[in-house]
């Protein structure tokens, strides 16, 4: 048997070069030179990226104009909300530098490798580790570490659609260019480097891979357009208000002169600032942040904070099985010999021991020792044909799947017919055929037209331990299971019945509709496919998108990497290529399928518990709008200080929110979370704002002082507050309780501390206040609690519709 050094010079013979790449003091002078591929670049976000997030925004802009306004006509105390937005600013921006250090550390860990030849043999190195004028070793499944030109090629195809959106594979030959971020999809070669680091495109190869594409995500895009929404409302609600303020101080010459303008200018700050849903945004960065940290811990690498919460509103889910439904560790079965032809021990003794063998190929060394010769010439293994030659002296042998090798022989050959049969037999059972021919070499990389079946192997997988539960969990919670597989259709087929999947056979994709209509309708009626191709795998993705599904792909091979690209949410094993692992949105480091459940859970606790949040925000949002419109059109004092609303809005919204958004929560997702968000908020806001309005309206008419009225405003927004945390709390847990009852403590030492009475101009109300104070909360929380009946409805009627919908696709 050849050792390694023998086989790493058949390697390079085979690529067409002699070349003995650079020696070490070459490196080491290229290195001095800082001719390296180190390129500094996070692996996830930048920690500026993360700071402009939630520093430099619109809102906060907002909030510091106004904070620096109130300290200009000396109210310091009420700029409380600035210290507020700037804690929010910090705790977010913590948060998300902690999960990037958590996420960047299992990137730094898990990063891809080169090889290169170095004095005359191979090396494995880190992609920062290549120079200039390296020659690279490329074979299936790498992604291009570094510009570079072909010095070798053999059959070498390149996937260059990461960089150009072109998916045909581009066939390269010796002088040609090769990309960093580019896949080689099939064959080998060799170049040199001739572009490194920042002049390459090899400064993040994950970017360049997923640069065309962002993962969908219905909360950050919710999100975004209330914020929008609210920029366009801020600038004349605030113009309506400080016109009622200035009006409400005697006119604006009155105003003016006797310096009450500032009294105004206060009132219309407190508006303005309780329409800015600040917190929301912070608290779903958090949220993002902390479900990825949480499954960093259990192996599962998030490579965009938003993909925690794509794969909980998966409704179809695309399986590779090699490496996903089994082990990927291939066993070698048996030989089932054919035809009498001498040496194909030896053929497939040189097949085990390549250093580009496959697990299947590797599995055959151990059974099959003898000493083969070294090759005239070899065919690689490509996706499109499934199969791979080798040519010695006495002539070229083919290995690939029977069907493949020979798709339409002459029935009548009774050799082909017991192939045909035995192998169909055997792929029944869960095996895996492989068959080696031997025929005359052809100069078209063609199977030879005298080929004839030397022998049938078998091969068997090994079920992964957690597929079938994993699989069990998906069907309970209404996902579709695709297996999409190159493997022999009636192979996987029985390794899906295996782990529960009702297949009763697999459809062979070369009989795959051109008609996007027709195909949809075979992927509906079938589980299983066989004989997939990378693009046909892709086609699949795209035309489930097209019909509406919300589509995972899970695979770890080159040949996923289009679809896993594609789809919704890209699951790679880290076993995988590197390819694979670039574009995927989440990928599980340890290799266990098991994880997915894990998370599933985790984004339906994100898209759950920021929903019930964001109601909390834009309910407040939704009031202080339509208080600020209602008190503008009727010409009222506004009710409260900045200050007075900093407080309540912490107590009731804020301080209860973050812990409201970490709680577990397995609520199923349900389209439709900004309508549904928005269908409680605007309700609850209107129904907030007439209370206060008419509460304004009396107190004004009983003559009752303005601080009174202020006092009472302040103390039925609380109670009101406390009020829609329960409503939104329910059922209340006994953690929920706790929060809201501290909650609730908070309010009351607020009101009775002296210091903070003081601070807060509280009074203690007379009697007339006390009752319209108690009169208004009452008649608030009836509405409050007629909006959540009618709510609850329109969420069960979503619901509804989306089982019909699901059910109807």
């Amino acid at each position: 048997m050849p050792n390694d050094k023998d086989l790493t010079g058949a390697a390079v013979r085979l690529v067409g070069s002699s070349v003995q790449g650079l020696s070490t003091a070459e490196v080491a002078e290229r290195v001095a030179a800082g001719k390296t591929n180190a390129f500094v670049q996070d692996t996830s976000r930048s920690v500026w990226s993360i700071v402009r997030a939630n520093v430099l925004t619109l809102f906060n802009g907002i909030i510091l104009a106004c904070f620096i306004v109130l300290f200009a006509i000396g109210r310091w105390q009420d700029a409380l909300f600035g210290f507020s937005a700037v804690a929010n600013a910090v705790i977010g921006s913590v948060q998300e530098y902690r999960a990037k250090r958590a996420l960047d550390r299992l990137a730094l860990l898990n990063a891809p490798h080169a090889r290169v030849m170095r004095g005359g043999s191979e090396a494995e190195i880190v992609l920062d580790d290549v120079v200039l004028d390296d020659t690279l070793v490329l074979r299936a499944g790498d992604q291009v570490p570094a510009d570079g030109v072909v010095t070798g090629a053999r059959g070498l195809q390149v996937d260059e659609s990461m960089l150009t959106g072109e998916s045909d594979a581009v066939e390269k030959e010796e002088g040609g260019r090769v990309l960093s971020g580019s896949v080689v999809v099939a064959g080998e070669g060799t170049a040199v480097v001739d572009r490194v680091g920042a002049d390459s495109f090899a400064n993040s190869l994950a970017a360049e891979a997923k640069r065309f594409s962002l993962v969908a995500s219905e909360l950050r895009s919710s999100i975004d357009r209330v914020l929008k929404w609210v920029t366009w409302f801020v600038g004349p609600v605030a113009l309506l208000v400080l016109n009622a303020q200035m009006i409400a101080q005697g006119g604006w010459a009155e105003a003016s002169a006797s310096g009450a303008w500032r009294d105004a200018a206060t009132a219309t700050i407190a508006a303005v600032v309780a329409m800015v849903p600040l917190g929301l945004v912070l608290m779903t960065s958090i949220t993002f942040a902390v479900g990825a940290v949480k499954l960093a811990r259990q192996q599962v690498l998030v490579q965009e904070l938003p993909a925690v919460e794509g794969l909980a509103r998966v409704d179809i889910i695309c399986l590779d099985k090699t490496g996903t439904l089994t082990q990927g560790d291939i066993v070698f079965d048996a030989a089932h010999p054919l035809t009498a032809r001498p040496g194909w021990e030896s053929v497939l003794s040189w097949y085990g021991v390549q250093k580009d063998a496959n697990a299947t190929a590797r599995s055959l060394a151990g059974h099959f020792t003898e000493t083969p010769g070294l090759p005239l010439d070899r065919v690689p293994f490509s996706s499109a044909r499934k199969w791979s030659a080798v040519i010695f002296d006495d002539g070229m042998w083919v290995l690939g799947g029977p069907e493949m090798v020979f798709p339409a022989r002459d029935s009548n050959d009774p050799v082909l017919r017991q192939l045909a049969t035995q192998a169909v037999e055997l792929a029944a059972t869960g095996r895996r055929t492989l068959v080696l021919a031997h025929g005359t070499p052809t100069d078209d990389e063609t199977v030879p037209a005298d080929a004839v079946p030397v022998v049938l192997l078998t091969f068997k997988e090994n079920i992964r331990p957690d597929a079938a539960e994993t699989l069990t969990y998906f069907a309970a919670q209404d996902v579709d299971v695709r297996i999409i597989s190159g493997d022999n259709p009636q192979t996987v087929a029985a390794i899906a019945r295996e782990v529960g999947l009702d297949a009763p056979h697999g459809f062979d994709a070369r009989e795959l509709p051109k008609n996007d209509n027709e195909l949809m309708e075979v992927i509906n009626n079938n589980v299983v496919f066989g004989r997939v191709t990378p693009n046909q795998k892709k086609r699949i993705v795209v035309a489930l998108k097209a019909a509406g599904r919300t589509v995972a792909m899970t695979g770890d091979g080159v040949n996923d990497a289009l679809a896993i690209k594609e789809a919704d949410i890209g699951v790679a094993m880290n076993s995988g290529a590197a390819a694979t692992k670039a574009v995927a949105r989440l990928v599980l480091l340890d290799g266990k399928f098991s994880h997915l459940p894990s998370v599933v859970a985790e984004g339906r606790q994100v898209i759950a518990n920021i929903e019930r949040v964001s109601m909390l925000f834009l309910t407040k949002t939704a009031y202080a709008t339509f208080l600020a419109i209602a008190f503008g059109i009727l010409l009222l004092p506004f009710p409260f200080l900045p200050r007075q609303l900093s407080v309540t809005d912490g107590l009731t919204i804020g301080i209860p929110a973050f812990f409201l958004a970490l709680l577990p929560n397995a609520q199923r997702y349900i389209p439709g979370f900004l309508r549904r968000s928005l269908t409680f908020a605007v309700p609850a806001g209107v129904s907030v704002t007439l209370g206060l309005a008419s509460y304004a309206r009396l107190a004004a008419n009983l003559q009752i002082p303005e601080a009174e009225i202020r006092t009472g405003s302040t103390l039925i927004l609380a109670i009101i507050g406390i009020w829609i945390l329960v409503v939104l709390s329910r059922p209340v847990t006994r953690f929920k309780g706790l929060v809201i009852g501290a909650m609730m403590i908070g309010l009351v030492l607020v009101y009775s501390v002296p210091f903070a009475r003081d601070f807060l101009q509280f009074t203690d109300p007379t009697l007339p206040t006390a009752i319209l104070v108690l009169g208004t909360s009452v008649a608030c929380i009836a509405l409050i609690e007629i909006v959540r009946f009618v709510h609850r409805r329109v969420a069960y009627r979503d619901a509804q519709q989306a089982l019909v919908q699901r059910a109807s696709k």
